[in-house]
């Protein structure tokens, strides 16, 4: 095509065929290219995008310029800018979740750091700009409060419970309605009941990302999450061990029997760094989770290394703080944005239906 073809139709017809990153759908017939400025061989362009892929909206630019440069390459310059572009979020199920995807963060069994990470992921996404909420459904041992060193209470208003927020990250948990000392001692029905309050009667707002921090094991939990609100998927957090990566596969069968998509799996407690030498030991072993990963045909979202910080920030409840150290930060963002990638990979082989009106 020779420069005097070039038009700004010719832009919007080559754009008509790149995916929004939240829906799978072209951003052409979304609405979403919200300038085109041609001249001199020059191309300036600035699309709207939704805070849902905020974490990958460089790798979004990257994606646009590439398939510019392959269909126009006598264009000397392309600029992209993104701007934010809002798109309300659908109500979800019968409780009536404005959320765009809610995440199953599980694990087969106790001790590997899931909450930890379901902190770290969530916070992550917030950070990189979407609007995310971590309910801790980890009933009879929530420990997201004390991880984010907060007992602030929740309160009703207008019949609905309010969510704390701890820098943004909008927060519930029943960590939050108790005393620590004091034990829940429930059957099935009363957790799926509670389940069912933090999930109908919480005032989330307008959520990107939900976030669930599930409990240990396999059982009540998962069951009713399945019944109460469509799930996007689950991730799963293991350590390299063997012994370990037993239990995360039967979460992962877990899962996949109620149909949740697993969308990854994270490998926590990866290696260790000595500070003083900054020889790498792997204690427990290494890249366990990566290979079961391949083994099942899940996606591998990353690892985490044994850090002293991670550790002592968790016991003072300043979790959030891991995102201030430059030698935990790439492994956090990294994660975060690995699961983002996954879910919008779906969403383009997949994409989300337009609502239809009934007139």
């Amino acid at each position: 095509m020779s420069q005097q073809n070039i038009s700004v139709e010719a832009i919007k017809q080559a754009l008509d065929e790149f995916p929004d990153p939240e829906t799978g759908r072209s951003i052409v017939r979304a609405g979403q290219i919200q300038g085109v400025e041609l001249g001199d061989g020059r191309l300036r362009l600035q699309i709207g995008l939704t805070s849902f892929a905020a974490p990958i909206w460089d790798k979004i630019r990257e994606q646009v310029q590439e398939l510019l440069q392959i269909r126009f390459p006598q264009l000397s310059t392309i600029e992209i800018q993104i701007s934010k572009y809002h798109r309300p979020a659908e109500k979800l199920g019968p409780v009536g979740l404005a959320a765009k995807a809610v995440i199953a963060v599980g694990s087969g069994k106790g001790g590997v750091g899931k909450s930890t990470v379901a902190v770290f992921l969530a916070y992550g996404l917030h950070q990189a700009g979407a609007r995310v909420g971590l309910l801790d459904a980890d009933v009879f041992g929530p420990s997201v409060p004390h991880l984010l060193g907060t007992r602030q209470q929740p309160f009703l208003e207008r019949g609905k419970i309010q969510p704390i927020e701890v820098d943004g990250l909008k927060v519930m948990s029943m960590g939050l309605l108790v005393p620590p000392e004091e034990a829940v001692v429930w059957r099935g029905p009363m957790l799926h009941n509670a389940l069912l309050q933090f999930l109908r009667d919480t005032d989330w707002g307008e959520l990107d990302y939900l976030l669930i921090d599930m409990p240990p094991g396999t059982g009540d939990v998962a069951i009713s999450l399945s019944q109460l609100v469509p799930l996007t998927g689950a991730v799963v957090v293991c350590t390299p061990q063997d012994v370990a990566l037993l239990d995360a596969t039967k979460a992962i069968t877990m899962f996949r029997r109620v149909n949740v998509e697993v969308l990854g799996m994270i490998e926590n407690m990866s290696h260790f760094v000595c500070t003083v030498c900054g020889t790498r030991h792997e204690i427990f072993g290494s890249g366990g989770a990566r290979a079961r990963a391949e083994q099942l045909g899940i996606p591998f979202l990353g690892e985490i290394p044994i850090n002293v910080q991670i550790r002592t920030h968790g016991d003072t409840g300043k979790t959030l703080e891991c995102f201030g150290d430059s030698a935990i930060r790439p492994y956090l963002e990294n994660i975060s944005r690995r699961l983002v990638e996954i879910i919008v990979q779906n969403r383009r082989r997949r994409p989300v239906l337009p609502e239809l009106t009934v007139l």
